[in-house]
């Protein structure tokens, strides 16, 4: 699967791409990662991105031209061949990060691991032209119900959470579609200030049915 990050800000990504299940993934060959600067597709010697917004506003947005001409040179040069575990080649999806946009849960994530590439556009800023909302992003998604400096972190959401669904990216595939739920691990009691804490016996006790129930109950 390919990430392609479109955004002002290229170093953000530097560390989070390098470390980890991450590094190890693309080293692998199981998922891509392409970081490219917006300014790349401007036309000006200022490399402009963004200008005042008509009607008056507070802050600066993002122009549809460089975002537009981003989005169709990174699809045209993605090509992806055919293989027996994804047959169908070169799907992509293209989305806009946005406090206004569809709250973004594992459903979701599921649905865009069916994706052969993603394309997301970071934010900055007021926000973008209107017309990439409409005209360029497939969809729009919010991590939650807040406002950030700018869609890089939330970009970095999308693609850790999708790429726990591509197989093989993590050794147990199960972990990937656990609940999560409460955990314990040794030592079996610890002491802070004047209590002792132990584990609950249920998780020492070998009974399995027990177990689960448990976790279902704290999950």
């Amino acid at each position: 699967m390919k990430f392609d990050i479109v955004t002002i800000f290229p170093n953000i990504f530097d560390g989070f791409i390098n470390e980890s299940l991450l590094a190890r993934a693309q080293t692998k060959g199981i998922i891509k990662i392409g970081i490219h600067n917006l300014r790349k597709w401007t036309s000006d010697r200022h490399q402009t991105v963004d200008d005042k917004p008509y009607g008056g506003g507070v802050c600066m947005v993002l122009k549809v031209e460089p975002i537009y001409k981003a989005v169709q040179a990174i699809s045209k040069s993605f090509r992806l061949k055919a293989s027996v575990s994804r047959p169908k080649a070169s799907k992509a999806r293209v989305i806009l990060f946005s406090p206004r946009g569809k709250k973004f849960d594992q459903k979701m994530a599921q649905r865009l691991a069916k994706y052969d590439q993603l394309i997301l556009i970071c934010g900055r800023y007021e926000g973008v032209d209107e017309r990439v909302v409409k005209y360029v992003a497939d969809e729009v998604i919010s991590i939650g119900d807040y406002v950030l400096t700018g869609g890089e972190v939330a970009a970095m959401t999308i693609i850790e959470t999708v790429s726990r669904m591509i197989p093989g990216f993590i050794s147990k595939q199960e972990s990937a579609h656990k609940s999560d739920h409460a955990q314990y691990t040794r030592p079996e009691t610890y002491k802070i200030g004047n209590k002792n804490l132990p584990v609950p016996k249920v998780l020492l006790s070998g009974d399995h049915k027990k177990i689960a129930d448990w976790r279902k109950k704290h999950s």
